[in-house]
């Protein structure tokens, strides 16, 4: 499988558990509105890349890159490095333990899944 079908499949799963998560546990319906907003998008983002045959990975990049600000950004409140007023989004079923895990582990895959499909250039080896 090369880097960018895994690339996608990663943001195919990270879209997944977060609109199930935001479907399931959320506290605001305000938030979830914003959550399955944002999901929606990059979805049909992710879906044009596909379709296009990988071409302008830059974007289903910058969205993931995006889910991971938000992530580490849940994981430093619920650590407690920063407060932002968000705790309720960033909890899972009110319970802080799962939440570290939910925010840690989608943190991750955002992260690989940027490193996955941002484009790099080819280097000339030197022989």
């Amino acid at each position: 499988m090369d880097k960018t079908r895994l690339g996608t499949w990663l943001v195919v799963g990270v879209l997944v558990v977060q609109t199930a998560a935001s479907l399931l546990w959320s506290a605001d319906s305000t938030l979830t509105g914003i959550a399955l907003a944002f999901n929606a998008v990059a979805a049909v983002s992710t879906f044009l890349f596909v379709k296009r045959g990988g071409q302008a990975a830059w974007v289903v990049g910058g969205w993931c890159a995006g889910f991971f600000g938000w992530h580490v950004l849940g994981l430093g409140e619920l650590a407690g490095w920063w407060t932002t007023g968000l705790e309720a989004a960033f909890l899972i079923g009110g319970q802080y333990q799962p939440s570290v895990v939910y925010q840690a582990v989608l943190a991750t895959a955002s992260g690989f899944a940027v490193h996955l499909l941002l484009p790099r250039q080819r280097q000339a080896s030197e022989t």
